[in-house]
């Protein structure tokens, strides 16, 4: 063999073992090019019972609350929903009104049961205490029907845009915006079917709220919650600790 074609055959063994040793050592896919997952550890860097302070320093909430019914401050993700004003205002109303309308009722109720004199004159007395306590808890009852009817408003836009829900003790509740998935791979828009098969026989139920609810076992106190839609398929997807109030 010539020393032309010897050198020829060398630099092309050199680079057959170039290429196989590259792709020997090629690195795994890298953690970064993944699809994070939605789940117990939390999403884009909020995790459950995150301080609020912390979780608007990472640059993936909005600054300003969505909603504040029920003394929690729920903040969408970068991008999702803005503040609306009338809605807030509406909900504040609601609170205060049905919170002023329940105390005054049970300070009503407490007043109708003091024992009443045998007089004619204690027994109207009582008798208009009796009508005042009625009429006050009939208006309180329909002040929290329309403060129950503000809180599911609120639910929906949060099921269908995700963000964080926060309380005295941080993130009470994390919704998935909707392109995350959990590591089964259900989101926003997946099939009932898929849910239950991925979850049935992990302890998944149906609240008395309506939704679905499986427990974390790695966060314990806290569940996945699933909202169904009438058409079969998964309308929103959040890690909760199962409080429905903040205060």
């Amino acid at each position: 063999m010539s020393i032309g074609r010897a050198a020829a055959a060398i630099a092309a063994v050199s680079a057959l073992a170039a290429c196989s040793s590259e792709a020997t050592s090629a690195p795994p896919e890298s953690a970064a090019a993944r699809p994070e997952v939605f789940g117990a550890a939390g999403y884009r860097g909020i995790a459950p019972g995150m301080a609020k302070e912390a979780a608007a320093a990472t640059g993936k909430l909005a600054n300003a609350p969505v909603s504040t019914l029920d003394g929690c401050t729920v903040l969408s993700w970068q991008g999702g929903p803005a503040p609306d004003q009338a809605r807030l205002a509406a909900e504040a109303e609601a609170q205060r009104k049905a919170d002023d309308l329940n105390a005054k009722a049970d300070a009503a109720d407490q007043a109708a049961k003091q024992p009443a004199g045998k007089s004619a004159a204690d027994s109207a007395k009582a008798a208009a205490k009796d009508a005042e306590a009625a009429q006050l808890s009939a208006d309180a009852a329909m002040a929290s029907a329309d403060l129950a009817g503000k809180r599911e408003e609120r639910d929906k836009a949060f099921a269908a845009a995700g963000g964080a829900s926060f309380g005295k003790n941080g993130v009470h509740e994390l919704g998935a915006p909707p392109d995350a998935k959990t590591a089964e791979g259900i989101g926003v828009g997946s099939s009932l079917a898929d849910l239950h098969k991925a979850y049935d026989g992990r302890g998944l139920k149906e609240s008395k709220a309506g939704r679905l609810e499986l427990p974390l076992p790695e966060k314990p106190g806290w569940q996945f919650e699933f909202t169904p839609t009438a058409d079969g398929k998964v309308g929103g997807v959040a890690i909760s600790d199962g409080a429905l109030k903040c205060r």
